[in-house]
């Protein structure tokens, strides 16, 4: 039996890997995310690599994350990029991704590319206020990513925002359902549940 794909999208720090996992528990499925999907940029200067809009879909690995997507869906398994995000670069690791019942697709782009959007029988989009998107990018960027506080700021106004607001939050419009991303995780989970007992009619 083919999987049963769910996408989930949002803006950065919206709480779409949190609502995903929180998802994939549930549903005992892998999560594909999408942030080990971007280019590997060690051909570049570590300084040249920080200038890169991250924010923009060219900077991820499309035509990867599409391949994997089909072979997920005819039951095969993939190996999932490992990216190193202080670096910018993708590790010679990567992780096995079994295809099981439900796959869940996770980042900010899931729902951006018609021919991944074709794959997901839920498409969900989560939604926050940029002030608390931003406090939540800052907090975690400086804990996980090596990031400084100020380089955090820089980017959120030069890329992170204003390519939400092209690229990102336009998606809203594909989605099936949007959920907010500051309810309790049980809001979310049981409206993404639900939906996968009844599915919206054809062309949402």
């Amino acid at each position: 039996m083919a999987p049963r794909f769910i996408g989930i999208a949002g803006p950065s720090c919206s709480g779409k890997t949190r609502l995903a996992q929180a998802v994939a528990r549930r549903l005992e499925a892998p999560v594909l995310a999408l942030d080990s999907y971007y280019r590997d940029l060690s051909h570049l200067p570590l300084a040249e690599r920080a200038r890169v809009n991250f924010d923009e879909p060219a900077a991820l690995d499309h035509a990867l994350i599409a391949e994997h997507l089909r072979l997920l869906s005819q039951g095969s398994p993939v190996r999932k990029p490992v990216y190193d995000f202080a670096a910018h670069t993708r590790l010679a690791a990567t992780e096995l991704v079994m295809p099981r019942a439900f796959v869940v697709v996770e980042g900010l782009f899931a729902l951006y590319w018609e021919d991944l959007r074709r794959f997901y029988e839920v498409a969900v989009f989560v939604r926050l206020d940029d002030r608390e998107c931003f406090r939540r990018r800052l907090e975690r960027d400086v804990r996980e990513r090596g990031r400084t506080p100020e380089s955090v700021r820089e980017q959120y106004q030069a890329t992170v925002r204003p390519m939400a607001e092209r690229y990102i939050l336009p998606t809203a419009g594909f989605a099936s359902l949007v959920v907010s991303g500051d309810r309790p995780l049980e809001e979310p989970v049981a409206a993404i549940l639900a939906q996968l007992k009844n599915p919206p009619p054809p062309g949402r």
